[in-house]
């Protein structure tokens, strides 16, 4: 069903910042707070309605942020706690809400938790990580893997056992079933809303608590993978039945839901990889008391086809109940989507434009990967300048994620904008014709375009906050009914470069709505959608 809209968050636009790339303020080739913070207005522009910070927390940076070594610090290669205030505050008066993304499941090994976990098997946070003895051989004491490649168990040499980590060695996992670990993370919480953010983004979410028996993960059927890892990880061989998706997650997510309600209009998003996500993002939403919302992975992989982009959304229709979903079709972590789903064919600003009001027209909240905007394209970065260490790891065959990483481009001043020193990864070389400035001044641009969509989409109550209807599969065409109050939209995307026509359900009328740079036509109880084109209609009868 459709859902009152007395929360800021419904039907939102959120705007992912990866600080790291966006803007460098200082000359140390690193983007920062300050930096982002001098951009915020860019992110205003486009009428996102809030920004989701990746972290910027103190760490080794060995997985560039996601291993925490001081929760409540910001790391100095991003600045200070006093930067953070003044980019609230400037966000808070561009009408902009904040999220700022929180890694719960494990630390950096350079934490002072961790450090003193492993010094020995008794200390006040002995059982604060997840400790497990050696089989008798001296194996690991179970098959579960890590996400990184190899097992998820790391010999340590002081205690003499393996500890957990879903992620790199460096990343210990904490040991949810030890209650001063909730407390601590629920103390970490508050820090951060008692600094006036909005919400948080919680990554891995469903990684938070492992089965206490060690069990075994089965084998992931002959002929089956899991879709949550690139195929040449084995990873993807086992069903992840074990090591994380318990059920006790739930109730660490109560505790934290409990704690967002003393605040004002706070919102979680919860991030779910898993291969029934959408049967676990439903328990994870479930009620009033547990996420807010769950965002999850379908739309990032490299299938585009329109048969199976009406799957996913069968799928969620299927599976997730009531529960409130926010879609991305890019982050952090997967190639560009331009580049991603090459594909569908046409030019990339026409790529950009049609998946951008696809992307925003789905039910719930929406985000939009910095450079999303700007029609950007994965960039392929020499071996000998790589920074990910998942995609030294699994190099060739998985290039890893700095494609997706390099800086935002701005001007066409030293490094596109971006900074005056040396950056961190190199800017691509296509991006020199997609900067922010010749796009503002580009009627026809894809930043323009996504601005007119953006301004759009708020008139439109249906599209914006409604429930959804899909209607019939086809070869070339995702279409599906928005339905709000007495407003019923109906969208249809012609996801291929060759002209479709879609026959409307018998007794399905309309009038085709303007205002949004496509050319698709619904009239004769059918849509004509040229190459790469949506239609919007308001309908009856559906």
């Amino acid at each position: 069903m459709s859902q009152p809209q007395t929360n800021w968050w419904r039907g939102a636009v959120i705007y992912q910042v990866y600080p790291r790339s966006f803007q460098d303020s200082n000359g140390d080739g690193i983007g920062d707070l300050p930096g982002v913070t001098q951009r915020l207005e860019h992110i205003a522009s486009l009428g996102a309605q809030a920004v989701w910070l990746s972290p910027f927390f103190t760490s080794p940076m060995l997985d560039f942020g996601y291993d925490v070594s001081d929760y409540c610090d910001v790391d100095p290669i991003f600045g200070t706690l006093a930067d953070f205030d003044k980019l609230v505050a400037r966000a808070h008066a561009l009408g902009l809400k904040v999220l700022i993304d929180l890694v719960l499941s494990h630390t950096s090994d350079q934490h002072p938790w961790f450090k003193e976990s492993r010094s020995s098997r008794d200390n006040a946070r002995k059982d604060w990580y997840v400790w497990a003895e050696s089989k008798e051989d001296g194996t690991p004491p179970n098959n579960w893997l890590s996400i990184f490649g190899g097992s998820a168990w790391q010999w340590d040499t002081r205690r003499q056992q393996y500890y957990m980590h879903n992620f790199l060695t460096s990343q210990p996992d904490l040991n949810f079933h030890t209650p001063a670990v909730q407390d601590a993370l629920l103390d970490v919480a508050k820090f951060w809303l008692d600094r006036g953010v909005d919400g948080f983004r919680l990554d891995t979410v469903n990684f938070y608590v492992h089965d206490q028996q060690l069990r075994d993960n089965p084998a992931m059927p002959r002929g089956n993978i899991s879709n949550t890892a690139p195929m040449v990880n084995p990873y993807t061989r086992q069903q992840h039945v074990h090591d994380k998706t318990q059920p006790e997650n739930l109730l660490f997510l109560q505790k934290l839901r409990a704690l967002c309600d003393k605040y004002d209009d706070i919102t979680t998003i919860g991030e779910i990889g898993d291969d029934h996500q959408y049967q676990t993002l439903a328990q994870y939403t479930e009620g009033n008391n547990r996420l807010h919302m769950a965002y999850v992975f379908a739309l990032l992989t490299e299938m585009c086809e329109p048969k199976y982009l009406h799957g996913v959304l069968a799928e969620y229709l299927r599976d997730a109940g009531n529960a409130y979903v926010c879609w991305s079709l890019g982050n952090h972590d997967v190639p560009r989507l331009v580049t991603r789903w090459a594909a569908l064919g046409g030019d990339e600003r026409q790529r950009a434009n049609i998946l951008g009001a696809f992307l925003m027209s789905l039910p719930g909240a929406v985000c939009i990967y910095e450079g999303e905007e700007l029609g950007l394209t994965d960039v392929d970065v020499p071996f000998e300048l790589m920074q990910d260490p998942y995609g030294i790891t699994m190099w060739p065959e998985f290039k890893g994620r700095d494609g997706c990483r390099t800086p935002m481009p701005w001007d066409h001043s030293a490094h596109l904008g971006f900074t005056t020193g040396t950056p961190w990864l190199p800017l691509g070389e296509a991006h020199g014709n997609k900067t922010v400035a010749d796009q503002e001044t580009d009627v026809a641009s894809v930043m323009n375009d996504y601005r007119r969509f953006i301004s759009w989409r708020k008139t439109q109550a249906a599209v914006q906050f409604g429930n959804l209807k899909l209607l019939d599969a086809h070869d070339q065409v995702v279409a599906f009914v928005r339905q709000h109050g007495d407003e019923t939209t109906l969208c249809a995307f012609n996801l291929s470069d060759k002209p479709a026509t879609f026959k409307l359900p018998a007794g399905v009328q309309g009038s085709n709505i303007g205002g949004h740079d496509f050319s698709g036509h619904l009239g004769n109880g059918q849509i004509d959608l040229g190459p790469l084109q949506a239609c919007f209609a308001r309908v009856t009868g559906v």
